[in-house]
């Protein structure tokens, strides 16, 4: 249905714009051709689409949605720390002495 819309839309399209004015024929034979490319580009597009689709995996529902760190990070993306840090062991700021 949709590459069908989009079929007529270009058939009128083609047929008004191709024939030059009022006083010429209308260019029947190039209205139909923009009608089947048109069609075809539009089920070519929503095939390749609807075959791209992938559902999410099931861990990606889970969650908070929140991201729950409020250190700056700095870098692009990456880590500055040398060492990695014990899970659940507070984050220090940066120039504070731990003791």
């Amino acid at each position: 249905m949709f590459s069908a819309f989009w079929a007529v839309l270009a058939f009128f399209a083609v047929l008004i714009f191709a024939s030059g004015g009022s006083s010429r024929a209308p260019r029947f034979d190039l209205a139909f051709t923009g009608a089947g490319i048109a069609f075809i580009v539009t089920l070519v597009i929503a095939a390749m689409l609807s075959m791209s689709h992938k559902d999410n995996a099931d861990h990606l529902g889970k969650g908070s949605g929140v991201n729950l760190s409020s250190k700056k990070s700095s870098g692009h993306g990456y880590s500055a720390r040398s060492e990695p840090q014990a899970p659940g062991a507070p984050d220090s700021a940066p120039g504070s002495d731990s003791r």
